[in-house]
C-alpha cells in the first residue's frame, strides 16, 4: 500500500456524503506497498461508536476493469471468505471516482501482519486459500492475468539484453516451460486467484488469520498457480531454500479443503518454478529502469527460489 494521489479533507467529506456512515475524524495515507493509494479513515457514527475504514484509489486499474473486483470481493466475503469488501452508497453503488481514479471503501479488517512465520501460519493461509478456491470456482465472472503468459513471453523477450546471458537464458528456458505445459491435455482445475498472497497481504489477530487483503491481482487461473505464489513465499527461508515443515503444512490444510486432482501432482513441480519466475521477471523490471517511480524490490530474491526449486523438485504430499 501507498500513497501516489493526495487526498484532501473536502475530497473526502464529499465522497462519505453518498454513503451516510457518518462523520469524517480523521485520514491518513498508508505507506509501503507498489500500486494503489490507500488510506485509513476513521469515521464517527449516529451512536457515536468510532469505525475504521480503507479508501483505496487505483492507479493503474480502469474503471472498466474495477466491476470484476467489486464482484468477486462481495461473492469471496458472501462465502466466508475473510477479504474487505465494498461498502454500497444510498443508491447501491459501491465503485466511486476520485481524482478520475476509481475508488473503493471498505471495512477496514482487524490484525496484523506477521514476520516470523509459522507451520501453523501456513496451515491457517494453507486453509483460507482453499476456501477461497472453493468459493471462486464457480464464480460468474471471468479476467484475464495482466501479468500472464503472454506478459511473461513480451517481458521476458524485452529485459534480454539487460540480463546476462545465462539470466536470459533462463528466464526463455521458465517461459517455455509453462507454454508446455498450458499444451498438456491435464485439464487442471481453474477458477478465481489472488494472484499475489504473499505473507503482507494477509494479517492476523491473536495469530489467528483475520484478512485476505488486495485482490486486484485478481484473475482466472490455475487454481495450484496460486498456492504456488505462496509456497514461494510463506515457505522460503533467507537463501531460498524452502522450509518443508512450513511447505507440508501449507500444502496438507490447502488439501484438506480442495482436495489435489490427479494431474496437479504432475504441474506442481513447474508451477512452482513458474510462480518463482514471474515474481523475479517483476521485479527486474523496474530495478532495471533508472526512471522508475515504483518501489523497488529485490529481484534476487526470486532468482534464488527459482534456481532451489530448479535443484530440488517440489513435490505434492
Amino acid at each position: 500500500m501507498a500513497v501516489y494521489t493526495e487526498v484532501s479533507q473536502s475530497d473526502l467529506e464529499n465522497l462519505l456524503q453518498d454513503f451516510q456512515l457518518g462523520q469524517l475524524i480523521s485520514f491518513k495515507g498508508i505507506d509501503g506497498g507498489i500500486e494503489n493509494t490507500n488510506y485509513f479513515v476513521t469515521l464517527c457514527g449516529e451512536d457515536q461508536q468510532e469505525s475504521e475504514y480503507v479508501l483505496t484509489l487505483f492507479e493503474d486499474l480502469n474503471q472498466d476493469e474495477m466491476p470484476y473486483f467489486v464482484e468477486l470481493t462481495t461473492w469471496l466475503a458472501d462465502r466466508g471468505c475473510p477479504v474487505p469488501f465494498p461498502f454500497k452508497d444510498s443508491n447501491g453503488i459501491g465503485l466511486k471516482t476520485l481524482h478520475n481514479r476509481p475508488a473503493l471503501l471498505q471495512p477496514r479488517l482487524p490484525g496484523n501482519h506477521i514476520e516470523a512465520l509459522t507451520a501453523e501460519h501456513c496451515q491457517q493461509i494453507g486453509a483460507a486459500l482453499g476456501q477461497f478456491h472453493q468459493a471462486g470456482r464457480d464464480f460468474y465472472l471471468q479476467r484475464q492475468a495482466h501479468r500472464g503468459v503472454f506478459w511473461w513471453r513480451r517481458e521476458s523477450q524485452q529485459i534480454a539484453s539487460k540480463l546476462s546471458t545465462e539470466d536470459a537464458q533462463l528466464l526463455r528456458t521458465e517461459v517455455t516451460l509453462f507454454e508446455q505445459l498450458r499444451e498438456q491435455p491435464w485439464n487442471l482445475p481453474q477458477g478465481a486467484i489472488h494472484g499475489d498472497l504473499f505473507h503482507d497481504n494477509a494479517l492476523f489477530q491473536e495469530d489467528k488469520l483475520s484478512a485476505i487483503l488486495d485482490i486486484y491481482n485478481a484473475c482466472t487461473g490455475y487454481l495450484l498457480y496460486d498456492l504456488a505464489i505462496v509456497a514461494n513465499d510463506w515457505c522460503v527461508n533467507p537463501d531460498g531454500s524452502i522450509d518443508p515443515q512450513r511447505e507440508q503444512a501449507l500444502l496438507t490444510a490447502y488439501d484438506q479443503v480442495r482436495p489435489f486432482e490427479e494431474n496437479e501432482y504432475l504441474a506442481w513441480p513447474q508451477l512452482v518454478r513458474t510462480a518463482a519466475m514471474r515474481f523475479w521477471l517483476s521485479r527486474l523490471i523496474p530495478a532495471l529502469d533508472p526512471n522508475t517511480t515504483q518501489k523497488i524490490k529485490d529481484p534476487e530474491e526470486f532468482r534464488r527460489i527459482l534456481l532451489q526449486r530448479i535443484a530440488t523438485p517440489a513435490a505434492l504430499p
